[in-house]
């Protein structure tokens, strides 16, 4: 005989004479009623236990859902265990990514800063601008390229010169980016040296009498230098997989080796240099070339700042070194700086400085380009007062 009461089950405040709902007709007897056992609550159906033995009623055992347990029967419990836990494992993998990726990109600019050739030094200057201006030179050095290498990129000399091959001004800050191209040819006083082209400045005393001579006829200040050579461009395009460029017309120049079909197409760095030297396929030779020169530096910075690049570390980070390694930039020039130039290339005003003769005759330098003095002046002048452009002093820019 069992040692439990009869009515063991029941609340303590029924009295244990209660009796139950009755049944209704056409209603199944109570379990109770079928074993037998007045009163005894119906019970689920025991279940087979792990070993395939029958589970046993209230065995208590946590997380079970048997009865007596206590807990809902659950199989997500079984598999995450404690309530909670799933939720911090998540929080806690995620914290661990977002470190990964704040170490990889803090570690990955610290390393490409201390690529960066800062062999510039800024002449000194007493006057002041609004915003930042950049300028940004293109040299027709041949430094650093095999003989082969300056056959096959129709560069001419084995020697070469140091010449800026081309010259632009960046100006940034005051609202919409400004884009000049100053004329390699400009005629204009080299201090130190006389009137001569523009570009000789570079051969003369390099960087800092090239700034030099920009800011005495500019009246700007040259916050910034960038400079990179032949060898330099092809090797940045090549890392950046191609440039692409849409032609109104065919080129084919045998003294730069462009060979371009007529519309879209990618560029490779051999093609891309060919394509900013060629100046023979143009009734304005030069001035037309330095609109394809903004028009490639566009389409350079918008490939490099675009998610399919900067977001790949397979791309990102050997076009970052090569890019770093090959440019030549002052000495307070920081990685941050190069990319707020990349973000203001992708849109900027372009144009060119205001010409009034072409083909102004020298006696020391040959055919050279004349300013137009006046329009000039007010160029520089809004630029260095941080004030809009006047529109008509701005040419845009158009692939020949």
């Amino acid at each position: 005989m069992s040692d439990w009461p009869g009515d063991w089950y029941r609340d303590t405040d029924q009295p244990r004479g209660a009796s139950q709902r009755p049944s209704q007709p056409g209603e199944a007897a109570p379990a109770a009623a079928r074993a037998g056992r007045p009163g005894w609550p119906e019970q689920p159906p025991a279940s087979p236990s792990r070993h395939g033995q029958p589970g046993r009623p209230g065995s208590g055992r946590p997380g079970s859902g048997r009865p007596g347990s206590g807990r809902p029967l659950s199989g997500r419990r079984r598999f995450w265990g404690q309530p909670g836990h799933h939720g911090r494992r998540i929080a806690l993998i995620a914290g661990l990514v977002v470190i990964v990726l704040i170490v990889g990109v803090a570690g990955s600019y610290f390393w490409l800063d201390s690529k960066l050739n800062r062999s510039v030094v800024l002449p000194a200057f007493s006057g002041t601008s609004a915003g930042q201006n950049w300028l940004i030179a293109g040299s027709d050095t041949r430094s650093g390229l095999t003989s082969e290498q300056i056959k096959n990129l129709h560069v001419g000399f084995d020697f070469g010169t140091t010449n800026s091959d081309s010259l632009m001004l960046l100006h940034m800050g005051t609202g919409r980016p400004v884009l000049i191209s100053i004329p390699r040819d400009s005629y204009v006083p080299i201090p130190g040296h006389g009137d001569n082209k523009i570009n000789a400045a570079l051969g003369f005393g390099g960087p800092a009498l090239l700034i030099q001579t920009v800011e005495s006829v500019t009246g700007l200040t040259i916050n910034h230098y960038m400079g990179i050579g032949f060898g330099g461009l092809v090797s940045v395009v090549n890392k950046v997989g191609g440039v692409t460029i849409c032609l109104t017309a065919p080129l084919h120049d045998e003294d730069s080796g462009a060979n371009l079909k007529k519309g879209c197409q990618t560029l490779d760095g051999a093609q891309s240099l060919a394509f900013v030297r060629d100046r023979h396929s143009f009734a304005d030779e030069d001035l037309q070339r330095e609109q394809d020169q903004r028009a490639f530096l566009k389409a350079l910075l918008d490939k490099a700042t675009s998610p399919g690049v900067y977001l790949n570390p397979f791309t990102a980070l050997p076009f970052g070194s090569t890019a770093a390694s090959s440019i030549s930039v002052d000495q307070g020039t920081h990685l941050y700086d190069l990319v707020q130039v990349a973000l203001a290339l992708r849109d900027p005003q372009t144009g060119t400085v205001p010409i009034a003769n072409a083909n102004y005759y020298t006696s020391n330098a040959g055919d050279a380009v004349e300013w137009n003095q006046a329009e000039a002046l007010q160029l520089f002048n809004a630029l260095k007062n941080g004030q809009a452009v006047p529109s008509s002093l701005l040419s845009g820019t158009k692939t020949g």
